[in-house]
């Protein structure tokens, strides 16, 4: 059985969204910045309920993300449902087959507040019927001309997507205190159609910030945050006006965390066992009030992480996805499990991802993305009813896969002998030396940096020659509990050592060449390559920072200027990070800004304008310190950017800039 590939259909997308595939490339340059970072040709696609329509987010009708949607029973049938002269497509969700929801931003403006803060509209699949359903703050969008009535104020955010094919979806309404930052969220009933709601928040405690729905929508589980301390609390009947308290627990200490509800009314929570505390998801018993002895899904090694496969949300169970160091579907319906089977064995060596409408029935439609470590990803379509593959299109047309680099992950001993999680991105080729490297930190830090994904940053040095090399230092969550909690208190200190360790690991096995190796990273990336380089100054040529962090000390001080409120201030950062009294010598030992003269290595410092995360001053007195120890950073500000660079402008001028830096200094001597 061949591919299918119908030509008419293919000419409709080349002309459309100019999706063909890219010609080999001959040359030896390596693609340019704008091929890594760049939006994608298509940056996401759903089937809709009854598998008749796939909308997808592409970058390809202007220099806007647009919304447009297929018509599957007609090839040469497509709309543009959404399409802004002054604003970008963000996140869309089907209402049900015949309204979408989505949300709006400008890409083209940095300012880093406004993806807080998008607008809603819902609209139907041919593009008729747009209604705006939440504003956007007004100085982030000017074009108002097609917008319906009655909006709800910027201070609400989508929240859930019921399932039941109705007209109504879940938003939350954010209450903020006199420094703006969130006390409350209250979630509401929005009818998208006629812009009505209802209350869904009768009786619930003060202080909620999160919301566990039901297959029908209805509210069961909330959490509440206050000094220090989560609460869980659930309606013992959906339809109960009073909550009753669950749990309460030391904030990261909980005995389980909510996930998802199924089709059944069943609550998935997550559990940490063992000696790593690895998360393993369980049912949660609600007569006993405890998870349930047995897991549902255990992965070796790491901490559950992926969701129940269903149709739509709250629809039956299909199966559950998974991540390990890589994705995987565990199918419980026979036929997912057969066109798994098929598309594995047409692509192998790859992830290959499955969603499906009408599933099991004769007329089953099943969207299929296949991707790789060098692959971005390309979009497939199976009909079971003539068992044929047919090509929607290549996510990023520029990017050719036989030139990208092979990741692969490792599981090392640090000094102290924890088992330390590592990820190297290799170029392609035999190398007749060791390459030189870049160690790349991940931010956060508290998250999870890596997964055998194309990852643009990574492929993007890669392609210049480097081996990339990503340390998930302890204090990374996604390994156990464990894990996470050896980093607590550790900045500077144990922390760093993880992301040494890494480095002298691959040299050790002739992976990279130890004399030519720089330091890189964003946010608490940003401020493990200054402490790096103050720590570990014999190990790294240059180090490249940017929206780093420089003096921990300062983010317990700052209240205006930042989104980060006083209870993370008051009781997240002196349990994580180290209390600015009792471990003030501490704080200050770690500071790459007190410590500024120990660098002797060259520095690139990137700030942003508008950042609330780590504001401007970080770079600023980071930059005057070096100077001041005559060390002169090079120094970029971007005026409009907030935390991360929003804009393809300033994503491709960095870039370009941390590209020739790193040639300046990690070039053979």
């Amino acid at each position: 059985m061949g591919m299918v590939v119908t030509r008419g259909w293919m000419l409709v997308l080349a002309a459309l969204l100019g999706l063909l595939p890219a010609a080999r490339a001959t040359e030896a340059a390596p693609p340019p910045p704008e091929a890594f970072f760049a939006a994608a040709d298509i940056d996401r696609a759903v089937l809709s309920p009854s598998g008749r329509w796939l909308a997808m987010r592409t970058s390809h009708l202007g220099d806007r993300l647009s919304l447009v949607v297929f018509d599957l029973r007609d090839w040469g049938k497509v709309k543009v449902a959404a399409r802004f002269a002054d604003a970008d497509i963000r996140g869309f969700e089907w209402v049900n087959d015949e309204r979408l929801v989505f949300e709006i931003i400008d890409l083209k403006v940095g300012g880093g507040d406004q993806r807080y803060n998008p607008a809603l509209f819902s609209v139907r699949h041919d593009g008729s019927e747009l209604r705006q359903l939440i504003e956007l703050r007004p100085e982030f969008f000017s074009d108002r001309s097609r917008v319906g009535r009655g909006p709800l104020s910027w201070n609400h955010r989508l929240l859930h997507v019921p399932g039941d094919g109705g007209d109504e979806v879940i938003v939350g309404r954010f209450q903020f205190n006199g420094a703006w930052e969130v006390t409350d969220v209250s979630p509401l009933r929005l009818n998208v159609v006629d812009g009505s709601t209802r209350n869904l928040a009768a009786g619930s405690p003060p202080g909620t910030m999160g919301w566990w729905f039901d297959a029908q929508g209805r509210p069961r589980v909330v959490r509440t945050r206050s000094e220090g301390r989560d609460r869980l609390y659930w309606r013992p009947k959906p339809d109960a006006v009073d909550w009753e308290l669950l749990t309460d627990h030391e904030r990261y200490s909980a005995p389980f965390v909510p996930r998802f509800f199924d089709a059944k009314g069943d609550l998935f929570v997550t559990v940490s066992v063992g000696a790593g505390g690895h998360s393993e998801l369980r049912r949660f018993d609600f007569g006993r009030r405890a998870p349930g002895t047995e897991p549902v899904v255990r992965v070796p090694g790491f901490d559950f992480r992926g969701g129940l496969v269903a149709e739509t949300s709250g629809a039956r169970t299909l199966g559950v996805r998974v991540l390990a160091d890589a994705e995987t579907t565990v199918w419980f319906d026979e036929s997912l499990k057969a066109v798994q089977k098929d598309v594995d064995a047409r692509l192998p060596g790859r992830i290959n991802q499955l969603s499906c409408r009408r599933c099991g029935q004769p007329d089953m439609v099943v969207l299929a993305r296949y991707y790789a470590d060098g692959d971005p990803g390309t979009l497939l379509l199976y009909r079971a009813e003539t068992k044929a593959w047919q090509l929607i299109g290549r996510q990023r047309a520029a990017i050719d896969p036989a030139r990208m680099a092979l990741l692969d992950f490792h599981r090392i001993k640090a000094r102290d002998g924890r088992d330390l999680p590592v990820w190297v991105t290799r170029p392609q080729g035999k190398a007749s030396a060791p390459r030189p490297a870049v160690v790349l930190v991940h931010g956060g830090p508290w998250v999870r940096g890596g997964r055998w994904q194309w990852d643009p940053m990574a492929q993007f040095l890669a392609s210049r020659g480097y081996v990339v090399i990503e340390s998930e230092f302890r204090g990374s969550t996604g390994y156990g509990h464990a894990h996470f909690e050896a980093g607590i208190r550790q900045w500077g200190l144990a922390m760093q050592d993880d992301v040494a360790d890494a480095l002298q690991w691959a040299v050790a096995k002739g992976l990279v060449d130890g004399k030519r190796a720089c330091i890189a990273g964003a946010n608490y990336g940003g401020y493990a390559t200054l402490m790096g380089l103050v720590r570990h100054p014999e190990l790294y040529r240059c180090g490249a920072a940017w929206t780093a962090v420089t003096d921990p000390r300062l983010m317990y001080r700052w209240t205006d200027g930042t989104d980060q409120d006083d209870e993370v201030r008051q009781f997240d950062y002196p349990r994580l990070i180290g209390d600015p009294v009792q471990q003030a010598a501490q704080l200050e030992a770690t500071s790459p800004l007190v410590q500024a003269a120990r660098i002797k290595a060259p520095v690139l410092l990137a700030a942003g304008g508008q950042d609330r995360r780590v504001p401007l001053e970080h770079g600023t007195r980071m930059r005057d310190a070096l100077e001041a120890a005559g060390n002169k950073p090079e120094w970029i500000v971007y005026t409009d950017e907030g935390h991360g660079w929003q804009t393809l402008k300033t994503r491709v001028d960095f870039a370009q800039r941390l590209e020739a830096f790193l040639a300046r200094h990690l070039a053979p001597r």
